[in-house]
């Protein structure tokens, strides 16, 4: 969790700081660890997510990788769970790349680094019964750092706003970490409200 804090604490006043360059502000709701591909673990933990983001324009030097927008992104659990700890809940930053390919419609994939504050590994020794009813409701990450990559359809609903379809999946991939590695799969829905002109 202080990695979190700290996180946000730099990020925070740096994005304020460069609000002139903010492109656009999201605001939505994710189900909370579904299942996608891999539905081992998809019905532990709970939702729903409150999920925000702030998206900045591309910076010049970004265009020899096709411009992506940089992004901060903090996303809090709602569901929680009194009997161990609170349900996964992050904070991150990344690149989003997006491709208009019909009148309104966009595609944007994106990968980033979040900080999160779920659980890592078991509490008691391999072996130790108390870890089973642990391990009925939490997800075990492996890493306080993990990747985050994404995929979002986006409809403009005029200049201003739009709205967004999302996917994302929270992992460190044995790069960052090893060892437990179970991973987050998150859907929902924003909102996208763009600013300047």
């Amino acid at each position: 969790m202080r990695r979190l804090v700290v996180f946000l604490a730099l990020a925070l006043p740096a994005a304020t700081a460069s609000a002139e360059l903010v492109e656009e502000v999201r605001l939505g709701v994710m189900q909370h660890n579904v299942c996608v591909l891999d539905c081992d673990n998809a019905n532990k933990e709970d939702g729903p997510d409150i999920s925000g983001e702030i998206v900045f324009s591309s910076p010049d030097f970004l265009d020899v990788l096709w411009s992506p927008r940089p992004y901060v992104v903090a996303s809090a659990n709602l569901g929680g769970d009194t009997s161990f700890a609170g349900d996964t809940s992050f904070a991150g930053a990344g690149l989003l790349w997006n491709w208009d390919f019909a009148d309104g419609w966009s595609f944007e994939p994106g990968f980033g680094y979040v900080i999160h504050d779920g659980e890592l590994s078991f509490p008691f020794p391999q072996g130790d019964p108390r870890n089973d009813v642990i391990s009925e409701s939490k997800v075990f990450l492996g890493s306080r750092d993990l990747f985050r990559t994404s995929l979002a359809l986006n409809r403009d609903l005029g200049d201003k706003w739009g709205a967004q379809l999302m996917f994302e999946h929270l992992s460190h991939g044995q790069i960052l970490g090893n060892g437990r590695n179970q991973g987050i799969d998150n859907v929902g829905v924003r909102v996208i409200y763009r600013l300047g002109e």
